[in-house]
C-alpha cells in the first residue's frame, strides 16, 4: 500500500541513454526530452558550460578552453562523472515540469551484451543523479516492446536497433533474448566513413556535423533517383575554403564497407538461431529501429540479400524509449525482461 502511495507521488521515467541522443519518457506525458548526448566543459574551471542541443551547436566552434565531449562511447559510459551530470540535468528538467514529493523511478535501456561492470556504471550514475529505483533493460528488448512485438510469446521476434554508437541485433522469444550480436557499426561510423571518403576522394576536410548532414540529406545504400548536395570544407592541398558537389553514388561508396559488415552480422545471427525461430522470422519478418533505420534503402538491401521480410517501425528513433515507457506502465508483466539492478531510497 505504502509503495503505491510513493509511486503516485513520484515521476516514472524511461530513458534511452544513447551514444548520439538521450530520450526521456515520463509516464502519463510521453517523450518530454530528446537531447543530443553531448556535454561542453570549461577545462579551466572544470564546470559544465552546456548540455544537449546547446552543447552540440558548439561542435567545431569552441575556443581552446572549452571542450565538447560525448560521455557515452559505443553505447556505454566512458566518463562516469559527466554522464552523472547529464542524467542529473535531464532528471531535474523533468522534475521541473511537474514537481513530485518523492524521487523518480527510472527504467534505462543499455546495449545487449554489456558487461556487469558497464551495467553497474549506468545504475550508479542514475542513482547518483537522483533516481529512487533503477531498472535496466537491454535495448533490443525495449525496442521490441516499443514496437509492440509479442516478446512473451513462444515465437521468434527479431529486432535490429541501429543507434549512434552500436547496432544491436537480437532474436527474442518467451520474454528473453535467445541470441544477440552487438556490432560497433552504426550512425557515428557512417559519419566517419563519409569524412574519410571526402578526404580521400575530394581532398576536402569536413567535420562530423557536415558528414551527418550529407548522410541525412542524400544518404542511401540502394540505387535510385540521382541526388546531390553542395558540400563546403577546407581544401587539404591549399588550406583554403572549397566547395564540391557530392552525389548519392559517393555516399553509397563511402558506406559500402560498413553496410557489408552489418549485413554479415545479421546473416550470422540468422545462421545461429534454432530453425523454429528462423521459420518464425521468415514468416513475420524482422524489425528495424533506431536512427540508422532511416538510412534510405537499407530495409530493401536486407530483403534482397537475406530473403527475409523487413519492417521499419513508424517512429524508429522512439522505439527504445517507448519500450521503457511500456515497461513503466506494467512493470510486473515485464519484470522478467529486466536486468536485476534496482533499489528503493525515498
Amino acid at each position: 500500500m505504502f509503495k503505491r502511495i510513493v509511486q503516485s507521488f513520484s515521476n516514472d521515467i524511461g530513458i534511452d541513454l544513447g551514444t548520439a541522443n538521450t530520450l526521456v519518457y515520463v509516464r502519463g506525458q510521453g517523450v518530454v526530452v530528446n537531447e543530443p548526448s553531448v556535454v561542453a566543459i570549461n577545462k579551466k574551471t572544470g564546470r559544465i558550460v552546456a548540455i544537449g542541443s546547446e552543447a552540440k551547436a558548439m561542435l567545431g566552434r569552441t575556443p581552446g578552453h572549452i571542450e565538447v565531449i560525448r560521455p557515452l562511447v559505443d553505447g556505454v559510459i566512458s566518463d562516469f562523472e559527466i554522464t552523472e551530470e547529464m542524467l542529473s540535468y535531464l532528471l531535474n528538467k523533468v522534475e521541473r515540469m511537474g514537481k513530485r514529493m518523492f524521487r523518480p523511478r527510472v527504467v534505462i535501456g543499455v546495449p545487449s551484451g554489456v558487461t556487469t561492470v558497464e551495467t553497474r556504471a549506468v545504475y550508479d550514475a542514475a542513482r547518483s543523479a537522483g533516481a529512487r529505483e533503477v531498472y535496466i533493460v537491454e535495448e533490443p528488448l525495449a525496442a521490441a516492446i516499443g514496437v509492440q512485438l509479442p516478446v512473451h510469446d513462444p515465437n521468434g521476434s527479431m529486432v535490429i536497433d541501429i543507434g549512434g554508437g552500436t547496432t544491436d541485433i537480437a532474436v527474442m522469444s518467451l520474454g528473453g533474448i535467445v541470441y544477440s550480436k552487438n556490432v560497433k557499426v552504426a550512425g557515428d561510423r557512417f559519419n566517419n566513413d563519409i569524412i574519410h571518403y571526402m578526404r580521400n576522394e575530394f581532398k576536402l576536410l569536413v567535420g562530423e556535423k557536415t558528414a551527418e548532414e550529407i548522410k541525412m540529406t542524400i544518404g542511401t545504400v540502394l540505387e535510385g533517383d540521382p541526388t546531390e548536395v553542395i558540400v563546403r570544407g577546407r581544401d587539404l592541398v591549399t588550406g583554403l575554403p572549397r566547395e564540391v558537389i557530392v552525389t548519392d553514388n559517393d555516399v553509397r561508396a563511402a558506406l559500402a564497407h560498413s553496410v557489408d559488415v552489418l549485413l554479415d552480422a545479421i546473416k550470422e545471427v540468422l545462421e545461429s538461431i534454432p530453425p523454429e525461430l528462423l521459420s518464425d522470422i521468415m514468416r513475420r519478418g524482422l524489425y528495424l529501429t533506431g536512427g540508422g533505420a532511416l538510412l534510405r534503402g537499407f530495409a530493401g538491401l536486407i530483403e534482397r540479400n537475406l530473403k527475409v521480410p523487413v519492417h521499419v517501425s513508424n517512429e524508429p528513433l522512439m522505439a527504445v524509449v517507448f519500450g521503457t515507457g511500456a515497461i513503466l506502465d506494467d512493470i510486473d508483466t515485464y519484470r522478467d525482461v529486466l536486468i536485476n539492478e534496482h533499489d528503493e531510497v525515498l
